[in-house]
C-alpha cells in the first residue's frame, strides 16, 4: 500500500512536513495528505486521483422537536477528502512546527468545512489540493480567551462589536414568518439547526433577518466555524429559508435565542431556547490510549501534539477494550478509516495511518484481462492500425469506445476475433481518427491514445513572376501535391489577408491553388509566396505606373467665410492616390476636412472654411512629378452671434439695482466697426452710467446700476468692407411688485370671510407667482401669516377668526425677485351673523313716477354692524321683486323711480351687513303712484339768515334746503343780474340748492336773491356773502416830535381796509445799527402815538402794520425820517463801518457714512453743510431725487441735514446722496446703506 502524505497549513501560509520517526530505519517516510476546501452546494463528490476513496465522518444529530406532523431531521454528516501519495525514499522532509503559545488561528476556509450538513464537494482537477480541517475542542480558540463564555464565537463580517450597544429601531410587529424555528436540546460538541421560513409571494425584495443571542448579541458578526448562516429561495413555492447552524456545541452555547425578520414596514420576531447537556464520558481500550496525542506520547503517537491547547481535564483510568480495533482496521476500506477513528475515540489519525501503511497489501490481479491495451499507438495518416486485448474469459461480452462514444462495426471500423484476442482494426486512418479508445470487459475496462502522423504537402509547379501597370488583373497559380491541402499565401514574408473587404481572393480547384489581385496598385510590388507543409514557391510581381494626363484642372475660387469649400480635380489613370498641399504644408483629413478619391476624380471639401483656409492650394498624384494649383481667398462679412448668449428670445433679464455687463462675439475680417443704438440715440463708450465697448473678438454694452428705464431693445450695427450686419438685444429690468390693490373683503360669516384683489399694477416685469395674505385684529398692530404656500388666486377665504372681532387684511404679491410692500388694509370687517329686519317703514313722499320710503335702522345689529339698505318693491297683484338700488344706500330714506303713473305698488326694504341680508320689512299695504301739488317753501339756515363771511382764497360751499311738489324751479341772481356760471357754480336738486366758488374772490361779495316756483307758488330768501382780505399797509407814517427819551408819531389810515373794519395797528422799532425790529405796541385803535423809554445815543427808525378780522397787512410802512436820541449838552459822532461778506459757497462739513440697516427698524443719514446764503437740500436715492415719498422724512437744522427712512426693506438698500445748492454753487456726498434681514432662529 502507497505511503500517505499529509501537508498542513501554518497560521502564516507555510507548508508543514512531518519528520520521520527517529526510532525507525531509514525507509520512505509516510506522509497523508488532508486537506479540504469548501465546497459549492449540489455538485457530485469526486476526489483526487483513482486510489483515495472519501472518508464520511458521520455524526447523530439530536433531532428537533416535532411539530404539526413534520418529519424528524435526518442525521448530518462531513464529507472529508483524502488524497495519498508516495514520496521517494530520498526525499528530504522540513518540519516547522508551531509556537505552543500562538496556536493557529482558523481561516474562514477551515470555517466552511465545518457546515452542516455539508454538501457534496465539485469535481476538481489531479492536481488541485483539497484540505481537511480536523477540529478540536476550543482548538481555535487562543490562550488569553479561554475562560471567557464569548470567546466560543468567531468573528465573521457581522455587525461590528462597537455597534452592537446602539439602539435598534423596532418597526411595529406584523405576520411574515410561515415557519418559526423551535427550540431543541444536544450534548457537547453536537450539531444543531433551526429553521425560519418567510412566504415571498407579497414581497418586493429580500426581507432581513437577524439572529440573537439573549437580548443583544448579534450573531451575525460571530459566525465562524461554530456558528453557520445560511440563505436559500425557493423560486418555485417562493419561499425565503433562513438557516442557523450550530456545530460542535459547548456548555456555553445554551441559552435564549431570538429571530427577527424585518420588511420594511413589517416586523415579526420569534424566541427559542437551546439546552447543551453533558457528553458522556466512553470507555477507552489500549489501541485508542496509544493514539491520544498528550504530551506522554507514545513511539507511535504523531509529532505534532496540541494537547497543550486543549482542556485541561483529570485522566481516567483506561478499561480493557471489548473490540480489537486492529482487526476492524485491516478489514476496513480507506475511506473508513477517519470514522472509525472517531468512533473510538482515536485523535491521533496521523500515527495511526502511519502504522497501518507498514502493513503489504497483496495487488489485484485484472479478472477480465488476460493483456490489456498498450499505453499508446501511433499510424500514418491513410494507414491501418491494430488494437489488440486478450481476454482471461473468453464468454465475457467486449465493447469498444473512442473518446467515450461506443464504436459500431462499419467499413473503417472492422471487429476481429483470434481465440482469447478481441482485434479492433481502423482503416485509413486520419485526423479525426487521432482520439482516445477503451475497452469494456464487464465491469473492467482499460484504455490507450492512437496518434496519427500526417504526411508533407509538396508544391509540385511554383508560381512564376508577374510584371504589368496599375489597374490590371494579377492571377498567382501554383500546383500542389495533394488535394485539399491547407496553405499559406504570404507577400513579403507577411500572410496575405482575405477577408471580405479585403483587395486578395483565394481560389483553389483539386492540386490547384490561385491569388487573385483584381485591381492592381503600385503597393501590390513585391515577392508573394506560397507555403505548405513540405515546402515553398516564390515569385516576384512588379505593377509599374500608367502615364499621367490632366482631364480638369483645379480652379481659382472665392469663398465666404464658413460656406463649404469644394475644390475638384480629374486625371488619368484612376485609383492614383495624391497629397494635398496649402501653402506647401500637407493638408491631413479631419472631421473638418474631407480628402475623397473616386476612380479618376480627387476632392477636397472643407465643410466650414475659415480664414487660416486661404492660400495656395497644390495637388500632387503619388509617384509623378507633375502637380495641380490652384487659389483660394475667403471673405468674411461681419456677423453676430447672439446664439452664443443661450437668452430665450435674446432677452438679457437683470435686477433693478444691479450691474449689468452683456457681452456679445462678433466676427468679421476686417475687424467691424460697432455702434450701440436704444431707439435713435447712440451710446458711446465714454458713457458714465450706461456705455457700450468693442474689443477685437467681441462687444459689450455695461449698465452700472440698472433702472427700470433701462428697459428696452438695443441695436447692434456692425460694418465693414466685406459688408454690413444687425442685431438687436432686449434688456429687461426687473424688480420686486407694486403693492396689490386694496383687497375687497366680500363675504363675511361667522368666524370667516371671503375676499377679493386687483393684482398690482406694475409686476416688476416678471410674472406674479402668488400671493402671501395676512390679517390682524383692528386694534392690534401684529399681522398674522394666513397661507406659507403662494396663493396663485385673486381670491382667498381667511378662516378661524373670532365672532364680533374686527379684522384688517392685506396682501403681498410675490414674484421671482422678491416679496412685494403690502397692500393698503382692506375695510375693518367683523365675521358676525346679519341683523335684524328694519323698523317702521313708512311713506315719506309720492310723486308721478316716485315713491319716497323711510325706516328705522333694525332693533339689533349685533357687532358686525350696518352696511347699508336695500330697497325692492313689485307690482301689486305679482311676485316679481325688483332691486331699486344696485349699491346699498347707508340712510334710512330712498326714492324709488322710473315707477309707472297711478300703479299700485308694494315696497319692502332688508338690512345688508357683512354676514348678508336680514329678513325683509314689507309695507302692510300697496302705494298708488300719484302726486300731490305742495306750495314751495325755503328753509334759510340759520346762520345764513345774517351775512356770511369767508376769507379771500377759501371756498364757499351753501346748501339751502326748501320744499314743495312737484320739483320746483329754483332761480338766482346777484344785485338783481343774472349770476355768472363762470364765477360760481350753482347746482340743484329736488330739495336744496348749492351756492359754490372754490376759491373766493372780493368780487364774489353781495346780496344773493333766491326764488323758488311750484306752478303758481313763488317763495323768495335773501343770502349776503361777504369775502374779506388783509388790509393794506397805512399811509403816511411820519416823526412829529423828538425829546428826550420819548418819540411822537403820526399816520392816516389804510387805503384798502380788505372789504373790512380796521380794528387796529402794531408798532414796531428798531435800532440803525441792528435793524432788527421790535413790537412795541399791538392792536393800537388810534392813528397817533407816543413810544417811550427809548435809549440814549440811539438811532431808531419806525414802522406800522394795519390789521383787520383777517389779520395783519402784509406789509408795513416805515418812517422815511430817524429819530436820533441824544443826551442834551453831549453830540455823538457814528463812525463808519464797512459790512463784511458772509457769502459762501455750499462746503459739507461732515459727509455721509456707509450704513447697515435692520429691515424694519428706523434708519437715519446725517451729514452737515456751511454755506451763506443758506443752501437748498435735496436727498436722492440711486441719483433719482426723493420727493413727496412718505416713506422718507427730512430735516435741516442749524446746517445739519437728515434722511430718516421709516421701516426700511431691502428694496430701500442702494447709493444715497445729499446735494445742497445756492446761488454761489453747490456741493454732494454720498453713501451706501444695506438693509439686512434679521435671521430667526
Amino acid at each position: 500500500m502507497p505511503e500517505p502524505t499529509k501537508k498542513d497549513e501554518t497560521p502564516n501560509g507555510e507548508k508543514e512536513s512531518v519528520a520521520p520517526d527517529s526510532s525507525e530505519a531509514p525507509m520512505p517516510t509516510p506522509e497523508i495528505s488532508l486537506e479540504v476546501s469548501p465546497p459549492p452546494p449540489e455538485q457530485p463528490v469526486e476526489t483526487e486521483g483513482k486510489d483515495p476513496q472519501p472518508i464520511e465522518v458521520i455524526k447523530p444529530v439530536q433531532p428537533e422537536p416535532v411539530e404539526n406532523g413534520s418529519k424528524e431531521p435526518e442525521p448530518e454528516a462531513v464529507v472529508v477528502g483524502a488524497k495519498e501519495q508516495v514520496e521517494s525514499v530520498n526525499s528530504e522532509v522540513k518540519e516547522e512546527a508551531p509556537s505552543p503559545c500562538s496556536p493557529p488561528l482558523p481561516d474562514k476556509d477551515d470555517d466552511a468545512t465545518t457546515n452542516t450538513p455539508s454538501p457534496p464537494p465539485p469535481p476538481e482537477d489531479a492536481n488541485t489540493a483539497k484540505k481537511l480541517s480536523i477540529e478540536l475542542p476550543n482548538d481555535s480558540v487562543h490562550v488569553s480567551a479561554m475562560g471567557r463564555k464569548d470567546s466560543v464565537w468567531s468573528l465573521g463580517e457581522g455587525q461590528a462589536p462597537e455597534d452592537l450597544d446602539k439602539p435598534v429601531d423596532t418597526p411595529p410587529l406584523s405576520s411574515l414568518l410561515i415557519e418559526r424555528p423551535q427550540g431543541g436540546s444536544i450534548t457537547v460538541g453536537g450539531d444543531i439547526s433551526f429553521v425560519a421560513k418567510v412566504e415571498a409571494q407579497d414581497l418586493l425584495r429580500k426581507p432581513t433577518i437577524k439572529w440573537f443571542k439573549g437580548k443583544w448579541m448579534d450573531l451575525a458578526s460571530k459566525t465562524g466555524k461554530h456558528l453557520q448562516l445560511k440563505e436559500t429561495f425557493d423560486r418555485r413555492t417562493k419561499i425565503h429559508t433562513f438557516e442557523m447552524h450550530i456545530i460542535k456545541a459547548k456548555d456555553n452555547y445554551a441559552g435564549n435565542y431570538r429571530c427577527e425578520v424585518t420588511y420594511k414596514d413589517k416586523f415579526d420576531s420569534c424566541s427559542f431556547d437551546l439546552e447543551v447537556k453533558e457528553l458522556e464520558q466512553s470507555q477507552s481500550v489500549d489501541i485508542r490510549s496509544a493514539f491520544k496525542r498528550s504530551s506522554e506520547g507514545h513511539e507511535d503517537a504523531g509529532d505534532l501534539d496540541f494537547s497543550g491547547l486543549l482542556k485541561h481535564r483529570e485522566p481516567k483510568q483506561d478499561e480493557t477494550p471489548e473490540v480489537d480495533v486492529w482487526e476492524i482496521l485491516k478489514s476496513a476500506r480507506p475511506d473508513q478509516y477517519e470514522k472509525i477513528a472517531f468512533e473510538y475515540g482515536i485523535t491521533d489519525l496521523r500515527g495511526l495511518l502511519k502504522r497501518l501503511k507498514k502493513t503489504k497489501k497483496e495487488e489485484k490481479k485484472s479478472e477480465a484481462f488476460a493483456k490489456k491495451l498498450d499505453p499508446a499507438y501511433q499510424a500514418d495518416k491513410g494507414g491501418k492500425i491494430r488494437l489488440v486485448v486478450d481476454l482471461a474469459d473468453p464468454t465475457v461480452e467486449l465493447k469498444w469506445y473512442k473518446n467515450g462514444q461506443e464504436i459500431r462495426p462499419t467499413p473503417k471500423f472492422i471487429f476481429e476475433q483470434k481465440g482469447t484476442q478481441r482485434i479492433l482494426v481502423i482503416n485509413n486512418c486520419g485526423l479525426n481518427d487521432d482520439a482516445a479508445y477503451s475497452v469494456a470487459a464487464g465491469e473492467e475496462k482499460c484504455t490507450t491514445e492512437l496518434f496519427v502522423k500526417e504526411l508533407p504537402v509538396k508544391i509540385t509547379k511554383g508560381i512564376e513572376a508577374v510584371k504589368t501597370t496599375v489597374n490590371e488583373r494579377i492571377e498567382l497559380e501554383c500546383e500542389v501535391s495533394e488535394e485539399g491541402a491547407q496553405v499559406k499565401w504570404c507577400k513579403n514574408g507577411v500572410e496575405v489577408p482575405t477577408g471580405p473587404r479585403s483587395r486578395y481572393r483565394v481560389k483553389s480547384d483539386g492540386l490547384k491553388h490561385w491569388l487573385i489581385i483584381d485591381d492592381a496598385s503600385k503597393e501590390d510590388t513585391g515577392t508573394f509566396s506560397l507555403m505548405a507543409s513540405g515546402g515553398t514557391s516564390e515569385a516576384k510581381v512588379q505593377v509599374e505606373l500608367k502615364p499621367l494626363k490632366i482631364i480638369q484642372d483645379l480652379q481659382d475660387m472665392t469663398v465666404l467665410l464658413g460656406q463649404p469649400l469644394k475644390m475638384h480635380c480629374e486625371i488619368f489613370p484612376g485609383n492614383v492616390p495624391g497629397r494635398w498641399y496649402r501653402n506647401g504644408q500637407l493638408i491631413q483629413s479631419n472631421d473638418r476636412i474631407n480628402i475623397l478619391q473616386r476612380a479618376k476624380n480627387h476632392r477636397l471639401e472643407i465643410v466650414n472654411s475659415t480664414l487660416h483656409d486661404a492660400g495656395d492650394y497644390t495637388f500632387v498624384p503619388e509617384g509623378y512629378s507633375q502637380s495641380l494649383c490652384a487659389k483660394i481667398h475667403i471673405v468674411d462679412p461681419p456677423r453676430v452671434h447672439l446664439e452664443s448668449l443661450n437668452f430665450p428670445d435674446n432677452t438679457v433679464t437683470i435686477v433693478a439695482g444691479n450691474k449689468l455687463r452683456v457681452e456679445i462675439p462678433i466676427s468679421g475680417e476686417p475687424a467691424p466697426r460697432v455702434v450701440w443704438m436704444k431707439g435713435e440715440r447712440v451710446i458711446l463708450d465714454s458713457g458714465h452710467r450706461v456705455r457700450a465697448e468693442t474689443f477685437p473678438d467681441h462687444t459689450s454694452l455695461t449698465i452700472d446700476i440698472a433702472e427700470k428705464e433701462d428697459t428696452g431693445n438695443y441695436k447692434i450695427v456692425l460694418q465693414n468692407e466685406a459688408g454690413e450686419a444687425g442685431a438687436s438685444v432686449k434688456v429687461k429690468v426687473v424688480d420686486i411688485p407694486d403693492p396689490p390693490e386694496v383687497p375687497l373683503v366680500t363675504e363675511v360669516g361667522g368666524d370667516w370671510c371671503s375676499m377679493t384683489w386687483e393684482p398690482p399694477i406694475y409686476d416688476g416685469g416678471s410674472p406674479i407667482l402668488g400671493y402671501f395674505i395676512e390679517r390682524k385684529k383692528k386694534q392690534s398692530s401684529r399681522w398674522m401669516r394666513l397661507n406659507f404656500d403662494l396663493n396663485k388666486e385673486t381670491t382667498f377665504e381667511p378662516k378661524k377668526m373670532i365672532e364680533g372681532v374686527p379684522y384688517e387684511v392685506r396682501v403681498f404679491a410675490v414674484n421671482a425677485i422678491g416679496v412685494s410692500k403690502p397692500s393698503e388694509p382692506s375695510k375693518a370687517f367683523v365675521p358676525l351673523a346679519v341683523t335684524s329686519e328694519p323698523t317702521m317703514l313708512v311713506v315719506d313722499d309720492v310723486t308721478d313716477t316716485t315713491v319716497t320710503m323711510k325706516w328705522r335702522p333694525p332693533d339689533t345689529i349685533g357687532a358686525a354692524g350696518l352696511d347699508g339698505y336695500l330697497v325692492e318693491y313689485c307690482i301689486e297683484g305679482t311676485d316679481d321683486w325688483r332691486v331699486t338700488n344696485k349699491e346699498l344706500t347707508e340712510k334710512t330714506k330712498y326714492t324709488i323711480t322710473g315707477l309707472p303713473p297711478e300703479a299700485k305698488i308694494l315696497v319692502r326694504v332688508r338690512a345688508i351687513n357683512a354676514a348678508g341680508a336680514s329678513t325683509p320689512r314689507t309695507l302692510q299695504h300697496s302705494i298708488l303712484v300719484k302726486e300731490v301739488i305742495e306750495p314751495p317753501k325755503i328753509r334759510i339756515p340759520r346762520h345764513l339768515k345774517q351775512t356770511y363771511t369767508r376769507k379771500v382764497g377759501e371756498a364757499v360751499n351753501l346748501v339751502i334746503p326748501f320744499m314743495g311738489k312737484p320739483r320746483p324751479k329754483v332761480s338766482w341772481l346777484k344785485e338783481g343780474q343774472t349770476v355768472d356760471p363762470t364765477q360760481v357754480t350753482i347746482r340743484n336738486t329736488d330739495c336744496d340748492s348749492i351756492i359754490f366758488i372754490r376759491k373766493a374772490e372780493r368780487k364774489h361779495s353781495g346780496m344773493y336773491d333766491m326764488k323758488v316756483e311750484v306752478e303758481n307758488h313763488v317763495d323768495t330768501a335773501i343770502v349776503d356773502i361777504q369775502i374779506v382780505d388783509l388790509p393794506g399797509p397805512p399811509q403816511c407814517v411820519k416823526i412829529d416830535e423828538v425829546w428826550g427819551g420819548n418819540v411822537a408819531l403820526d399816520w392816516t389810515p389804510p387805503k384798502d381796509n380788505g372789504n373790512a373794519a380796521i380794528t387796529g395797528y402794531t408798532i414796531q422799532k428798531a435800532d440803525k445799527k441792528t435793524m432788527e425790529w421790535y413790537t412795541c405796541i399791538e392792536h393800537y385803535h388810534r392813528t397817533c402815538i407816543t413810544i417811550t423809554e427809548l435809549v440814549v445815543g440811539n438811532e431808531y427808525y419806525f414802522r406800522i402794520y394795519s390789521e383787520n378780522m383777517v389779520g395783519l397787512s402784509e406789509g408795513a410802512t416805515q418812517t422815511k425820517d430817524s429819530a436820533l436820541i441824544v443826551k442834551e449838552g453831549m453830540q455823538l459822532k457814528n463812525p463808519e463801518y464797512i459790512d463784511h461778506d458772509f457769502k459762501e459757497p455750499p462746503k459739507f462739513t461732515q459727509p455721509l457714512i456707509n450704513t447697515f440697516a435692520i429691515a424694519g427698524y428706523n434708519a437715519t443719514l446725517n451729514c452737515s453743510v456751511r454755506a451763506n446764503p443758506r443752501p437748498k437740500v435735496i436727498w436722492m436715492k440711486n441719483k433719482i431725487a426723493i420727493i413727496d415719498d412718505p416713506r422718507y422724512r427730512m430735516f435741516s437744522n442749524q446746517g445739519v441735514c437728515t434722511l430718516e427712512i421709516r421701516k426700511p426693506s431691502p428694496y430701500d438698500g442702494g447709493m444715497y446722496s445729499c446735494k445742497a445748492i445756492n446761488d454761489l454753487g453747490d456741493a454732494l456726498v454720498e453713501c451706501k446703506l444695506e438693509v439686512k434681514v434679521p435671521t430667526q432662529d
